[in-house]
């Protein structure tokens, strides 16, 4: 190639390497194609070569990929995809250099939470600093878990007194009425993510015990009826599915010293037809006050299978095409 220059750069442990090249090279692949560069790891070094500004562009995404391998992260090739996304972008901003070093909490087994992508930490920001947070997004782009993550924080840190999670019991395809049981067993199903984010963060044992004393309560939304909830960091699940009514109902249950994470799926209602969606109108109703925060999030936050982002945009794609 025309112009060919070289860049290099050093690597103290050849596991490091291994890491950011991946399986079979597949990670660095990606670079290599997407910067028209070529890449080779030679006696504890990566060197880079190609034009100038390729050249610079691929050596970011390395730097910031060999900065998570320290950390002691898994690379993916998703991950490599996200990083090379943003340096083609062209736009250097705080949250672009830092998201992945910004640690929530550590989950019962020592593994580290964190925001993932740059809308993540927008999102895990804005719970920091607000009281009242609308994390709205597709499924898989980490809404629930960050913010149970963050109450986990709160709860270990004393700022609340109590950790509160609910969900509206909408039946998306089945009847409550043929699961076996009795109320609680249910709705036990639809509080099931809950209970599993959780368990991961907390351990089962450590669950258990603040859930018997009171501090831990997975509810359905109905239960919070007619109660002022202080000193309590609450998050709604899946408020798509709430009413008007029920939205109101749970907003205004929030009490003194206390924070409140709603997230939902606007494109995944499953409400009856003649009923509209809580999720949709409180967008309307309250995006001018002050302390309350929307945050939207995309398929470019999915942290789930690569194939999960090209799904939702192609899903997104199709509804616009038909309007």
């Amino acid at each position: 190639m025309d112009n060919t220059m070289e860049k290099i750069l050093e690597f103290d442990r050849l596991d490091d390497a291994i890491n950011i090249f991946g399986y079979c090279d597949e990670n660095i692949k990606v670079i290599e194609k997407e910067f028209n560069v070529k890449i080779l790891y030679r006696g504890g070094e990566i060197r880079v070569q190609g034009e100038h500004g390729n050249i610079e562009k691929a050596s970011g995404v390395i730097s910031k990929l060999l900065d998570m391998s320290l950390q002691g992260d898994l690379i993916t090739k998703q991950t490599v995809s996200y990083l090379v996304g943003l340096a083609s972008q062209d736009t250097n901003t705080e949250d672009e250099e830092s998201y992945y070093t910004d640690i929530i909490c550590l989950t019962s087994r020592g593994r580290k939470i964190r925001a993932k992508t740059v809308g993540q930490k927008h999102y895990v920001n804005a719970i920091r600093n607000k009281d009242i947070v609308f994390g709205i997004g597709p499924a898989g782009t980490g809404k629930t878990f960050l913010a149970v993550a963050m109450a986990a924080m709160a709860f270990k840190s004393r700022i609340v007194n109590r950790i509160i999670l609910t969900r509206p019991a909408v039946e998306a395809g089945e009847k409550l009425g043929f699961l076996p049981g009795d109320l609680q067993n249910k709705v036990d199903p639809y509080l099931r993510p809950l209970y599993d984010s959780l368990y991961e963060i907390m351990g089962a044992e450590t669950y258990q015990k603040y859930l018997e004393k009171g501090m831990i309560e997975v509810a359905p939304l109905a239960y919070m009826r007619g109660r002022t909830l202080d000193d309590s960091f609450i998050i709604l699940d899946e408020a798509q599915n709430t009413t008007n009514q029920q939205m109101k109902m749970f907003l205004t249950r929030i009490g003194v010293g206390s924070k409140a994470v709603i997230t939902g799926d606007i494109t995944q209602v499953d409400l009856p037809g003649d009923k509209k969606s809580g999720l949709k109108e409180v967008m309307k109703i309250l995006n001018k006050i002050d302390g309350i925060e929307f945050i939207r999030l995309t398929e470019k936050d999915v942290v789930r299978h690569e194939l999960v982002q090209k799904i939702i945009k192609a899903y997104d794609e199709c509804c616009r095409n038909k309007k």
